[in-house]
């Protein structure tokens, strides 16, 4: 990294694109929701792949490790790659990856076979998301949050509605019906083939009218650059963190406190994914119209009345808070990648593998974590334990000051 880095500020729209391309966006969006949905498929298999296989749980924890290194570790190696040599059809390459993921899950004769299913399907996601947020920020006409928010909002609703699909499909019908899905897979190909059609013509466009530095530009400091993403990275820790213990043990924490059924937890459950899925669409034009600084720090220190109160509420307050939570904190994903991407211009790829890729260690890591905390003590003590992980946005105050701002 040279002595000094350029932060892009936000009021600088490119002059090939003066207003987004909502089409792309939109088939970004839905291709999002097909990757994210396809892959929460695989934990609805885990009960049936136990008994088949006779996995103990750890050899169940090993699948889900497989899944989330291959996806956080190969983000920015190949965001990286990708900067220096663009590959046109990239995205469509890793959808097919996850298409052969699910074909050779719905088949796996054995363990190995399923660890070997669950890489190529993190491989898949590995492409995936660092290429079409790249795709996003270049159809965003210069309102880089709104694009972002857009494409958060797809792969959000496919992880709500993972679980219902799969309570309704793979659940009665077995191992095998995951392959199924192939053909969900194959329409997400096709749409994908035709956004790197339109991106490759697009860039080929606007390479011919501007240089990568032709924008006004903000000038900070090498180490103001790396404590900047260090309290960024502190940030997605809360998060994903946080959200990890909620959503991983939602479930058994209403089943074990208020004695709901399953299937009455699985609907509360699907309220806080759905209002995670609704809250993503509001961060990025904020921060486009106000600035990411103010959006981050609202959307996860915010957050910390609520959750400090979860624990102590009864069913109604609950499932109210839980879906104030799922509102206001999935708003800030869009609000940091998007302030990362314009702290190191020119390397979208590479930031947007590196944050992705951390989001997924940290979701796994503190699932791990908080699993083996719950099984310690209880699920109530995770609940209380994990309500002060949003006082850590505090530290959103250290983020310098950008003009991030769009009209």
């Amino acid at each position: 990294m040279p002595n000094s880095v350029t932060a892009l500020p936000a009021t600088a729209t490119p002059t090939a694109e003066s207003s987004p391309a909502l089409k792309v966006l939109s088939a970004l969006s839905a291709s999002h929701m097909l990757n994210d949905m396809m892959q929460s498929l695989m934990l609805a298999l885990y009960p049936l792949l136990k008994g088949k296989f006779a996995l103990s749980f750890s050899q169940v924890g090993v699948i889900t490790l497989t899944y989330q290194l291959t996806a956080s570790l190969f983000q920015p190696l190949i965001g990286l790659y990708t900067d220096r040599h663009p590959v046109r059809y990239a995205l469509p390459v890793g959808m097919s990856s996850t298409l052969c993921g699910l074909v050779l899950l719905g088949f796996a004769p054995s363990f190995g076979v399923v660890l070997v299913a669950a890489a190529l399907i993190g491989l898949g996601s590995a492409v995936f998301h660092p290429e079409s947020s790249r795709i996003a920020r270049f159809a965003s006409g210069g309102r880089h949050g709104l694009a972002q928010s857009l494409f958060q909002l797809g792969g959000n609703t496919g992880t709500a509605i993972g679980p219902l699909v799969a309570a309704a499909i793979i659940v009665p019908n077995g191992q095998q019906s995951v392959a199924w899905f192939a053909g969900v897979a194959l329409c997400g190909v096709m749409l994908l083939l035709q956004v790197s059609r339109w991106y490759a013509t697009q860039h080929a466009a606007s390479a011919t009218k501007r240089g990568r530095g032709s924008e006004q530009a903000h000038a900070l400091s090498q180490r103001a650059v790396l404590g900047a993403i260090a309290v960024l990275l502190v940030l997605i820790f809360s998060k994903y963190f946080y959200v990890a213990g909620l959503s991983s043990f939602y479930t058994f924490y209403l089943i074990e406190k208020f004695q709901l059924s399953v299937q009455s937890a699985q609907v509360h459950l699907f309220l806080f994914l759905f209002a995670s899925a609704a809250g993503t669409i509001a961060g990025g034009p904020i921060g486009d119209r106000f600035g990411r600084k103010p959006v981050i720090w609202a959307s996860i220190l915010g957050v910390a009345p609520f959750a400090l109160l979860l624990p102590h509420a009864d069913l109604f307050w609950t499932t109210t808070l839980t879906i104030v939570i799922g509102l206001v904190l999935s708003s800030a994903f869009s609000a940091i990648l998007v302030y990362a991407q314009e702290l190191i211009p020119g390397h979208v790829g590479m930031v947007s593998g590196l944050f992705f890729g951390f989001a997924f260690g940290m979701g796994g890591l503190g699932a791990a974590v908080l699993g083996t905390l719950a099984d310690r003590t209880s699920i109530d003590v995770v609940y209380r334990v994990i309500a002060y992980l949003p006082l850590l946005g505090i530290v959103a105050a250290l983020l310098p000051k950008t003009h991030a701002k769009t009209r």
